[in-house]
């Protein structure tokens, strides 16, 4: 299977577009014709590097307003075809792509513009080139490519053929199962795209909104189907206009089209086995999670000991020590931290890069091999470092911003706490957490797509709607990843200043990616008992917010005085209720969350946040005085 990405698509110059586009691992390139002509080499040396970097020149683009021309403008589009066929044949490619014309001089009418595309038919096969004709979805007199399809079989030339692109499908809410009637070999190219669902003008949601496939809310996944059914077997390629991909990494960018395009076509070839995808390595199906195995910090001196007296006071226990290095296991139910004071290897290059921090995730997979089989097929890096005495080799990835995923499974690897750590201390009275209820991930809004990609390729994940959370300093775009069932999920939370709470954990944590954990406990009340006894602080609140809650919601007064007192919010819907109990914020801006869910609540409280920004922000520095980080 041939795959390609539109010059269009991502950041940077044609040289710097081109190296991260074969680094991705694509096979191939349209070239978007700005890309080229603001180029200061010739086709033929553009040419010749894009083949140097292993890419083959798929597609050149886009040739406008073309058929159903009045005389005079007509003769000159020709004219203008011609000199684009000089520069394909300089450039190695053998493809044009004709977009439907949106000149205000055009004439409607089918047969005039088959009969356009037959003359143009001619003139491509005389140079050994073919062209292929897409509808705009905003196009004057065609924009369905069921019209463009009856054009091209209207002018009947084996040079002629249709693009199809998912966004002018999907775009007008045309039944993508209509394809499914237009002969494969008659399809020249596909371009893919989705897309958010806004309600605005087709061309502006089209130029400024287009996002990876798996990142949108259209239906690519039945479009690809029906595309593959009949029997096209030629590339696929993405074609992205995106204002935030305008000014992001070229690097990122190509490697998440690339991840999403060869997980869509791992997908079709699981619904659609019939349609034969071609040269498409076999992948295991995107892996169930079944919980979090365990959360390790990096931490050292007086960082640790702050950290240890925490967790004391949230329940937890050391319950054992490494074998060989400075790390200790501490338990409450069935959730593992790992707290690592090594001085060398990952966990101390992320301390001395960023101080006290979430170094490295562990999830328990159905498959530990699998896991790491489909992440390296969908460009994730492995990584290992060299082991220490009794240690065992655990399956792992390089996520996104540096951050490490080890994962476990039923097998071998589920003895690793045996095996790798002496049992220590003895055990003491717990607080009633059970489980890791979420973990959240702050991020630069920039980098959201690119993790929220990550998270639902690799694993059998689904995302929610991204939610506006608004900080006292700007606003946070929020979005949750969760397995079915709730075992593992995941809260992306995007910033955009550096002003908000997540935008300075950024800034402070220098690119730090984890700024809290929620634990989940089946009785927050007796919860919050045991950890007052134990000295643990929660967040204050404001009492507003307690005057506001007996407002919004019918609660039994005493019940409402046992928040209060306990610093405890509360969310709930049509399907159940939820309770939050935080930490004061420890190593910079971190801090733990306890929630209670009731019923089938399956939300984050996202109504309570802005209270608990601000209440977390009350207990920063005054506004212009830099925070230090004591370690």
């Amino acid at each position: 299977m041939k795959t390609g990405i539109a010059t269009v698509s991502i950041s940077g110059n044609l040289e710097e577009k081109i190296e991260a586009i074969a680094a991705a691992g694509f096979t191939g390139i349209e070239i978007f014709e700005q890309d080229f002509i603001a180029d200061i080499r010739s086709p033929a040396a553009v040419g010749q590097r894009i083949r140097e970097c292993g890419l083959e020149v798929m597609l050149f683009q886009p040739f406008r307003d073309f058929e159903g021309l009045p005389k005079a403008l007509r003769a000159k589009a020709f004219e203008r075809a011609e000199r684009k066929f000089d520069v394909m044949q300089e450039l190695g490619c053998e493809l044009m792509l004709i977009c439907s014309s949106v000149h205000p001089e055009a004439l409607g009418g089918i047969d005039r513009a088959a009969a356009d595309f037959a003359a143009f038919g001619e003139l491509a096969a005389k140079r050994g080139l073919r062209v292929g004709y897409e509808a705009l979805a905003w196009g004057r007199h065609v924009n369905d490519h069921r019209d463009a399809w009856e054009i091209v079989r209207r002018a009947d030339h084996p040079n002629v053929g249709l693009i199809l692109d998912s966004f002018h499908t999907l775009g007008r809410g045309i039944d993508p199962e209509t394809i499914r009637r237009i002969p494969g070999d008659k399809i020249f190219f596909v371009q893919l795209a989705d897309a958010p669902l806004i309600d605005m003008d087709l061309l502006y949601w089209s130029r400024h909104f287009r996002n990876m496939p798996g990142e949108g809310d259209l239906a690519v996944t039945d479009f690809m189907r029906a595309v593959m059914a009949t029997g096209y077997a030629g590339p696929v390629s993405l074609e992205i206009f995106n204002d935030q991909f305008r000014g992001g990494s070229p690097e990122t960018i190509a490697r998440d089209g690339y991840r999403s395009l060869i997980s869509l076509m791992d997908e079709v070839r699981r619904q659609e086995p019939e349609a034969g995808v071609q040269d498409l390595p076999a992948l295991p199906a995107p892996v169930p999670v079944r919980d979090t195995a365990f959360i390790e910090f990096a931490a050292q001196g007086e960082g640790l000991e702050k950290l240890e007296g925490l967790l004391s006071s949230l329940g937890f226990h050391r319950t054992g020590r490494h074998v060989s290095k400075a790390v200790t296991l501490w338990q409450q139910g069935d959730i593992r931290f790992v707290l690592n004071a090594e001085t060398t290897g990952h966990a101390a290059n992320a301390w001395n890069v960023r101080g006290t921090t979430i170094c490295d995730i562990g999830l328990s997979v159905s498959s530990a091999a699998d896991t790491v089989t489909r992440a390296e097929a969908l460009g994730a890096k492995p990584f290992s470092q060299p082991l220490g005495p009794g240690e065992m080799p655990i399956p792992a990835i390089r996520g996104l911003g540096g951050s490490v995923m080890h994962f476990i499974d039923e097998g071998a690897l589920s003895d690793v706490w045996d095996v790798e750590f002496l049992p220590e201390g003895e055990a003491a009275a717990e607080a009633g957490l059970m489980r890791v209820d979420h973990i959240a991930q702050t991020m630069s809004y920039d980098e959201m797509l690119s993790w929220s990609l990550f998270w639902t390729t690799l694993f059998d994940m689904e995302k929610a709607p991204m939610v506006d959370v608004v900080d006292p300093d700007g606003l946070i775009r929020s979005r949750a990843i969760a397995a079915p069932g709730g075992e593992v999920r995941i809260t992306l939370n995007g910033a955009e200043t550096h002003k908000t709470l997540a935008g300075s954990f950024l800034a402070e944590g220098l690119g730090a990616t984890i700024q809290h954990v929620a634990l989940a406990t089946e009785d927050i009340f007796a919860t919050a008992e045991a950890l007052k006894a134990k000295g643990f602080e929660a967040l204050p609140l404001s009492p507003n917010y307690f005057d506001d809650l007996a407002a919004r919601f019918d609660l039994a007064p005493e019940m409402l005085e046992k928040m209060r007192s306990a610093s405890i919010l509360y969310d709930a819907d049509e399907q159940g209720e939820f309770f939050q109990l935080y930490s004061k914020p420890f190593a910079g801006q971190m801090f733990f969350e306890i929630v209670e869910r009731r019923g089938g609540y399956a939300g984050y409280g996202a109504p309570n946040a802005p209270f608990r920004i601000a209440a977390l922000k009350r207990l920063q520095p005054p506004k212009g005085m830099p925070a230090i980080q004591k370690t």
